[in-house]
């Protein structure tokens, strides 16, 4: 099985390019996906987030936006919540990784893949990228957001710079449905094409 991880900026397109590549058959496993799951209400892990935030618990509920708010300004807090969120979601991601076993390909979407060093886990790493203009223009679409917290949610990720250089394969997010097709198409082939390495290699 060969494991490539997608990641982009913030608001660069990796879930339209993820859910692409899912109409194709390709399994994706979605890390914020896992994260939410990882503290639904009912969970251990839930139980920790309200003991951790017990101030964005609103009727039974996390109050996203509010933790959001609430993290992104505070470093020590945003560890925290990770610490929190982060073994429970690779714990999940290794059971979909066992279950999936025989399939050629597994695509993993994580936003922090360089970040977190999820990417020495990965055979091949592709990165959606558009300009750090168009990621602020996305985020201020999105309800609730100012432009100092996109800003805020921007930096709090590698720079663009770096992540290009990491990557193994890049397509722009600023491409429409049927040029993304044509680049997967491209990005795919050489992957498939190519014999899985022995074992992931390190950026």
């Amino acid at each position: 099985m060969i494991l490539l991880g997608l990641t982009g900026g913030i608001a660069a397109g990796k879930s339209f390019v993820g859910r692409m590549i899912a109409l194709r058959g390709i399994p994706v496993v979605d890390a914020d996906v896992l994260a939410r799951e990882a503290v639904r209400p009912g969970t251990e892990g839930f139980l920790e987030v309200a003991r951790a935030f017990p101030e964005i618990i609103r009727e039974g509920e996390i109050d996203r936006p509010a933790l959001g708010r609430i993290v992104f300004g505070d470093s020590e807090k945003r560890a925290l919540l990770e610490s929190i969120v982060h073994p429970r979601v690779r714990a999940a991601f290794l059971r979909e990784k066992t279950r999936l076993g025989s399939l050629p390909l597994l695509v993993y979407e994580v936003p922090l893949l360089f970040e977190r060093g999820i990417d020495r886990e990965m055979d091949r790493t592709l990165v959606v990228d558009v300009p750090e203009s168009l990621q602020l223009s996305r985020l201020l679409t999105r309800p609730h957001m100012t432009e100092e917290e996109a800003r805020r949610r921007i930096a709090s990720q590698i720079s663009r710079k770096d992540r290009l250089s990491r990557a193994d394969f890049i397509i722009s997010g600023a491409l429409s449905e049927e040029e993304t097709e044509r680049e997967l198409s491209r990005v795919l082939g050489e992957l498939l094409v190519a014999s899985p390495p022995a074992s992931p290699h390190n950026h």
